[in-house]
Formats: structure tokens, sequence, C-alpha cells
């Protein structure tokens, strides 16, 4: 018994001592947590495209995730929650532009450029847009993967990088329009001669971090000249890509280009068919829209490029018109629209003329926001994790200074950009 005495009286006061401890780490851990927790507060928040907005919303993020959404009345505030320098605003869920390029001497050695530099591109071009994640369609796909490994650490502010990597060119089938980038670059753009070689590429891009395949089927080599990828290279391009559970990006340049992604199995053009003024044929567009092709239609870029040719303001007018005849008909046709700006190339990065010809397109502000949020999200089955203000999902947040369902052109007026958690935009270490 006197055995037992003892031993009880020193296991109550171990018990006693573990449990203090216990008790203090968990409020040690729940105070840190707190400490990570901060708080953004949105004239409205527009949870989804196809909801109505939160007036006087709380979006409460905490370890990179949304912990809570909803009115200020509603939503606890965790003590010791900071507050977001970007209240006030209308939040949205991150935007995603699909179709950019790192392609360039601003890009060049990204790997090595100093952090604050390489940052203050990526917000020129696009982070201050509202840009948390984009899809890289054509680049250096080393150089780029570097790029997203230092945004990937915090080293540098930037969005969430995909990539396809390095493109497939028809056999000697390089674009005309290309010709101005450096040479080293061009001479490493892959023009595989058989299947077999198409294959190698694509495993070799995808192995090295790449999450797609872009196919330039259709090449325009100057003076009224195009070449043309043969459709068992297509196709065995986009075989592999989809084996490997990626999805694949085409330029189809004109109508026959549009029947050339259908039969390799293209999930995504990246462009409309610019400067063709003819609509595209029912039959042709119903085979688009059943197979679930989804389009980008790039519009401003047709004008951009009318800009660098001198065209005549009359012929700028009917050739835009015509893009934005495609995309009407192909939105009405029970599309799939994408937004996308091709900025890389473009080196006017302003979006607002694209937001204004989406809409002369007919879509609706709930639409473009849906091709800047929920339709990337689900294309990419992410939907999961982002494209919505949704509680558990990614605190990938885009913050405006005024609402677009007032006018579309506020869609580019951006007050904060936040990728993960991390304030990408403006560049500033305060939340």
């Amino acid at each position: 018994m006197k055995k037992l005495r003892h031993f009880f009286p020193y296991t109550a006061s171990a018990f006693a001592l573990g449990a203090a401890t216990f008790f203090l780490a968990s409020a040690s851990a729940h105070a840190a947590s707190n400490a990570d927790s901060w708080v953004l507060r949105g004239a409205k928040v527009y949870t989804a495209p196809d909801r109505a907005p939160i007036d006087n919303g709380v979006v409460v993020i905490r370890g990179g995730k949304i912990a809570a959404v909803g009115t200020k009345d509603t939503v606890k505030i965790p003590p010791g929650a900071r507050e977001s320098s970007c209240s006030g605003g209308i939040v949205m869920a991150g935007f995603q532009n699909s179709h950019v390029h790192f392609i360039g001497d601003m890009w060049n050695a990204a790997g090595t450029q100093p952090a604050a530099e390489l940052s203050k591109k990526l917000a020129a071009m696009l982070t201050r847009y509202g840009y948390s994640t984009v899809f890289d369609i054509a680049s250096d796909r080393d150089n780029t993967l570097a790029m997203r490994a230092r945004i990937q650490r915090g080293e540098v502010q930037g969005p969430r990088i995909m990539t396809v990597g390095l493109p497939l060119f028809p056999p000697n089938g390089l674009p005309a329009y290309i010709n101005h980038l450096p040479r080293d670059f061009i001479e490493r753009m892959p023009q595989p001669a058989n299947a077999a070689a198409a294959v190698k590429v694509v495993a070799e891009n995808m192995a090295a971090g790449a999450e797609a395949t872009k196919l330039f089927l259709v090449t325009p080599q100057g003076r009224g000249v195009v070449k043309r990828m043969p459709a068992d290279i297509a196709r065995a391009a986009a075989d592999e890509t989809h084996r490997r559970g990626g999805l694949v990006f085409a330029h189809p340049t004109d109508m026959e280009g549009i029947e050339q992604s259908l039969a390799a199995g293209v999930d995504v053009l990246a462009h409309t068919t610019h400067g063709v003024e003819t609509p595209w044929p029912d039959a042709l567009q119903k085979k688009a829209v059943s197979s679930g092709m989804t389009l980008i239609p790039t519009l401003k870029l047709m004008g951009y490029e009318l800009k660098k040719e001198d065209a005549p303001a009359d012929i700028s007018a009917r050739l835009i018109d015509a893009s934005v005849a495609h995309t009407r008909a192909y939105l009405s046709a029970g599309g799939q629209i994408l937004f996308g700006t091709d900025v890389g190339y473009m080196s006017d990065f302003d979006p607002t003329e694209e937001y204004v010809l989406m809409a002369k397109a007919g879509m609706t502000p709930a639409q473009i926001l849906a091709s800047l949020t929920t339709t990337p999200a689900a294309r990419w089955k992410e939907s999961q994790r982002r494209g919505t203000v949704t509680a558990n999902l990614d605190a990938d947040l885009t913050v405006l200074d005024a609402d677009p369902f007032a006018d579309v052109a506020n869609f580019s007026k951006v007050r904060c950009t936040i990728s993960g958690g991390r304030m990408v935009y403006p560049l500033s270490p305060t939340r």
C-alpha cells in the first residue's frame, strides 16, 4: 500500500503537469493560428458569378485558405486577426488569364533576375490586372519553370503559373510572325517530323512540369502561304497529353484549322479565327460545341495586329466585328468561353478593351466573371480548390475599386491581387 500511496500522488502531479503543458501548447498554437489570420472586408463580395453579392461582406483568410466568408454580422473575426489594406473594394475570386506568354527580353534569365525586378515585371503584365493564376501557352519552358519555382518559394511576388512548355509546330513550319524573337529561342521550337517525335516532345514537356500541350496547327509563312501540321502528328501529341492527364491547346488560324483541331481532339482553341470574315458553318460550330471544345476569343488581338500593319480604320472595324461575331455565335450555340489576352506576345497589357469587346459579343458581366473564375477552375478540374469565394478553398482573390456589374471596364480597375493567401499586387509586404 505504501508503494501505491507514493505512486498515485506522483501520477497525479505528472497528469497535472502534462495537462498544463497541453493547454499551454494549444493556446500558443491557437494564438499563432490567429496571428496568421487576416480579414478582408468588401463593399460587395461576389462569391460566384451566378450568386447575388454579399453587401458589406467579410472574408477571413488563414494559412493560405479562405477560413470564412459572409456578412459582417455572421462572420466571427478571430482575435488578433489583422485587417487587410485591401478592404473596402469589390471582392471576387482570383482571375485566371488562360492565354499568356513569357517570351522576349524582359523574361530572360528569370531564374536569376533580381527578385524585386522580376516581381515588378510580373505586376506590370499580370497581377496589377487581377490575375492570381495564368496559363502560359508557349515560352522557353525551363526559364518559365524556374520563375514558377521562385514564386512558389515566396522569393518572387507573382501569380500561380501553369504552362505548356515548348509548343509544337508543323515540320519546317515556324510562323513568320515569330521572326522577331531571339534566334536561340526560335531554334529550340520543336517541329516534330513524325508522330513518335511529337510524343517524345510531349513526354519531355510534361515530365519537366508542364500541364498541357500547345499545337500550332496552321502557321502562316508569308505571302499567303501556310503550313499545316499533319493529322497523325497532331493526334499523337494530343493523345499523349490526354494520357498524361493534360489538356491540349491549339492555334487554329482558319476554318480548316478548326477542323484539324476537332480531328486531333483539341480541348481549347487559343484564338477565334481572326481575319476570317465569314461565319463558322453551323455544322462545324455545333460539332465544336458538342465536343466540349473551349474558345479563348482574344478579341483585342485583332485590332492590335491591324495597328501594326497600319490597316485603314474601316477595314480594322470590319475585321474586329467579324471576330466579335464569331464569339457571339459560339456563345449563343452553348460554347464555353475562357478569358485570355495573349499578353507577352502583345506588349499592350491593359485588358480593358478585351472586356468591352466580350460584352459587345453578348457576354454579360456574370459570364465574363465566369470566364475568369469558375470556367477555368472547372476546365482544369480545380473547382474544389479555386474559382469561387468559398470557405476551405485556396485564398485566390481579386479586389476591384469599382463594380464590373455596373460597367465591364471595371474588371481592369484592380486594387489588390491575392494568390494562395499571399499578396502579389500591390508589391508590398503588408496585407
